[in-house]
């Protein structure tokens, strides 16, 4: 079901966390509210569930002005960060508690526990309590608990935030073939670049209390509206006045080229299949090139060699941006 934001302001104290925000999030969508750290993404979300009261601005959900209903109005499922698990509770117990305090039938309640257990790949875990689980398995069962209501719409607040990487990585893949299959409208909270480029459908980038831009993940990682957004969604590095992505750089030791700069090969670093290579400048520039091994390695050079380097000619231009500083 779509979700509605109007203009929507909220100050806590001196401190602005969201100023004059409008965002439309597409029904049956995985919509990602990613960027910095105290940029306003959680408040927003929190708004929506009704956790917090928007200073002004409206909230609509599935066509209903939700804008002073509480949260037990909404129909909204919301996940922590922390699980907030009922630790004296079993898995069974923690996943049917929102039905029980609906009074839901007894047979209804175990059908529906069952189903999601089962959907969530916990079922064979169902009697034991939360303590007895990983992180990974605490994080499902979580998000169990909030789909047993049968939330119109799914909210997630950092879910994998506490999660090694490895895990993070299990989760977000199953994120998201657990979203197409209940195709409920899902806003999740993150500032891992990957992980919004990964999963969502829509990302929504929000930074100082303001939206920069609002796209799919190939619209903002190849056409990004602005500097700010260019160097969060992914690495940049600067050639000249520009800032690019260092995998579309092109280095070579033949005849330099009108476009190219010169360096010097000042580091090699390995990271698994890739190569980065710093390549200092005369004017002590540092850019930073990826590159596969092989063709680090046809290159023939080495710490000290001298290269040229360029922008390799691209399908999407804006991908490259002028360096702004103010």
């Amino acid at each position: 079901m779509s979700i509605e934001i109007a203009n929507v302001s909220k100050r806590f104290g001196s401190f602005t966390a969201l100023d004059n925000v409008s965002v439309s999030i597409p029904s049956g969508q995985l919509t990602a509210l990613l960027g910095p750290s105290g940029g306003g993404k959680s408040t927003l979300l929190r708004i929506i569930a009704g956790l917090e009261q928007a200073d002004s601005g409206k909230v609509d959900i599935e066509g209903l002005d939700a804008t002073d209903l509480p949260p037990q109005k909404r129909n909204v499922g919301f996940v922590f960060q922390h699980y907030a698990a009922f630790k004296h509770l079993s898995v069974r117990r923690n996943v049917a508690f929102g039905l029980e305090i609906r009074k839901r039938p007894k047979d209804e309640i175990r059908a529906r526990v069952d189903e999601l257990l089962s959907l969530v790949h916990l079922l064979q875990f169902a009697d034991r309590l939360p303590s007895q689980l990983s992180g990974g398995q605490r994080q499902r069962m979580a998000l169990a608990r909030a789909l047993a209501i049968e939330p119109t719409v799914l909210l997630l607040d950092e879910p994998f935030g506490a999660l090694d990487a490895k895990v993070r990585k299990e989760l977000r893949d199953w994120l998201r073939r657990l979203h197409d299959e209940v195709n409920v409208t899902t806003v999740f909270v993150t500032h891992d670049q990957e992980e919004a480029l990964e999963v969502a459908d829509k990302i929504v980038v929000i930074n100082e209390g303001r939206i920069e831009q609002i796209g799919s993940p190939d619209e903002l990682y190849d056409q990004p509206a602005n500097d700010f957004v260019m160097s969060f969604l992914g690495p940049v590095t600067q050639l000249g006045e520009l800032l690019v992505r260092p995998h579309d750089l092109q280095l070579h030791t033949g005849d330099p080229g009108p476009d190219a700069v010169t360096g010097r090969v000042s580091r090699v670093t390995r990271v698994g299949f890739e190569i980065r290579a710093e390549i200092t400048t005369a004017a002590e520039q540092v850019i930073t090139a990826t590159l596969t091994r092989n063709e680090f390695l046809s290159l023939g050079v080495e710490t000290g060699s001298t290269v040229h380097v360029q922008h390799a000619p691209q399908i999407h231009p804006s991908k490259s941006h002028s360096l702004h500083t103010t």
